[in-house]
């Protein structure tokens, strides 16, 4: 069929595979909100923003409630919730976040791709201080005057607000999180997402050359079935 059939094809099964990681992660997600904070999302701020996550990424709502029954099950797996600190090529450093019913294999495999890929695990603790835990909250501007959403963004508790093409992006302190999310939904401001993450405070500059050692060493730990969430410091 051709060279252009088997691009297609291979973009295809690319958007697949990225799509069948998202709902992995939702679900481990979903599934410790639910045993963290009961299965209302009027009463479990993290559930809502799973729920909002799950949205955002055409995750089908009946694939959503099977989750939070799952987690409700005697079968439910216990996960743990890990985070693992690294130092990748050119000495970028790199935050892991996991959520896993076996921390011996988890570890095991993030201390591999490092190992491949010139990385090293550090100990815990050793690069908090590089990253700010923060809320962010994003919203599509179709629609809406970016003004006015700013404003509505500010008034509910963001510290900064940032526009990106048709995305209003805004970040609050992690203590203010369920605040924040509070007061946007009383405000009937529709978000397609507000989930907690990592902000390097500092960044680095790679060559291209550079840049391309790390992101495979990103990504290869991004596979992983047991990883939530990868941060770093790259500018």
């Amino acid at each position: 069929m051709g060279r252009i059939f088997e691009k297609r094809k291979h973009k295809m099964f690319a958007r697949f595979d990225r799509m069948a990681k998202a709902f992995t992660r939702i679900g481990k997600e979903i599934a410790i909100s639910v045993k963290l904070g009961g299965s209302d999302p009027a009463g479990n701020p993290r559930l809502r923003a799973a729920i909002q996550a799950a949205k955002a990424n055409n995750m089908p709502k009946d694939r959503v409630e099977a989750a939070i029954k799952r987690a409700l099950g005697k079968d439910a797996l216990d996960l743990q919730e890990i985070v693992y600190e690294a130092y990748g090529p050119h000495g970028v450093a790199i935050v892991i976040e996991a959520a896993t019913d076996n921390p011996t294999r988890t570890v095991a495999n993030i201390r591999s791709y490092l190992n491949k890929h010139n990385g090293s695990l550090a100990t815990s603790g050793a690069l908090e201080f590089m990253f700010q835990r923060k809320g962010v909250f994003k919203a599509s501007l179709e629609g809406k005057s970016a003004d006015e959403l700013e404003m509505s963004f500010i008034e509910s508790g963001a510290d900064d607000v940032e526009i990106d093409e048709m995305e209003i992006i805004a970040y609050t302190d992690f203590n203010n999180f369920v605040h924040m999310q509070r007061a946007l939904e009383e405000s009937a401001i529709e978000v397609t997402t507000a989930e907690m993450q990592r902000i390097p405070n500092t960044t680095v500059t790679l060559s291209e050359e550079q840049m391309d050692e790390v992101l495979k060493l990103i990504d290869k730990i991004e596979e992983d079935e047991d990883v939530q969430n990868v941060y770093h410091n790259i500018a």
